[in-house]
């Protein structure tokens, strides 16, 4: 059970993180939610694909597995790629909102109840305060995360709308092999229809490249290519 507090360095002066993956909730999943602006460089290492969420809305996800709870980027408490989703990057803190003078303000909150957060050193554990009260550069660096991710939850959503304006999101099912070790079916997952794309009108894919869009639609079908990582790294751990 999550509690988010609202983060301040009086009452959390001596609040440290516990720079460990394998403690993070979201590392045990197949995948997390992923952005946009960060398609570039996870599709060099995942597969960007779309996902339902509770209320049938298309999210993309970089897929960390082939199966429910598993990560094969995680061994123990390191990560074998050079990057990491931003939703791993930010931690156990997350953005709180608040209205005041009919203005949004925007505040980082914290999980106290997640295993990474310590009050006491600990080994391999950063400081999110400094001893006189100021910001740690960890902090700062979290808080430029959380920064992206508010502001990419609206392009995620043009994104999302264009895509299917178009008729451009398909489901798809991958059986996979597994030398020996049985077979992987991985469905519930969607990707870009490629025929579909192919058929756009000129003005169809101006407007979406105009928008920014077909940059990242063909970072998401350059990442379909990193199945076989998947697949390679669950081979070498049968």
């Amino acid at each position: 059970m999550a509690n988010h507090v609202l983060l301040n360095n009086v009452e959390h002066k001596n609040l440290r993180v516990i720079q460990d993956f394998s403690l993070s909730p979201d590392a045990k999943q197949m995948c997390v939610a992923a952005f946009p602006v960060e398609a570039r460089h996870a599709q060099a290492h995942y597969p960007l694909v779309f996902a339902k969420d509770g209320e049938g809305n298309f999210q993309m996800v970089a897929l960390f597995g082939l199966e429910q709870g598993e990560n094969l980027f995680l061994d123990d408490d390191k990560w074998h790629a050079s990057y990491r989703p931003l939703v791993i990057e930010k931690g156990p803190f997350l953005i709180g909102r608040s209205n005041t003078d009919d203005q949004e303000r925007l505040s980082i909150h914290v999980d106290m109840d997640d295993p990474r957060v310590v009050n006491e050193p600990h080994d391999n554990s950063v400081d999110v305060f400094l001893p006189h009260g100021g910001n740690s550069e960890y902090i700062d660096n979290v808080a430029n995360v959380l920064s992206t991710l508010h502001e990419s939850q609206a392009s995620h959503e043009q994104f999302i709308a264009a895509l299917e304006a178009n008729n451009l999101i398909e489901s798809f099912v991958v059986d996979i092999d597994l030398d020996g070790n049985g077979t992987n079916r991985l469905s519930g997952f969607y990707t870009i229809n490629e025929d579909v794309l192919k058929s756009l009108d000129k003005d169809a894919l101006g407007d979406l490249h105009e928008k920014g869009h077909l940059n990242t639609i063909y970072m998401m079908l350059a990442s379909m290519s990193q199945l076989s990582t998947l697949v390679t790294r669950k081979k070498e751990r049968a």
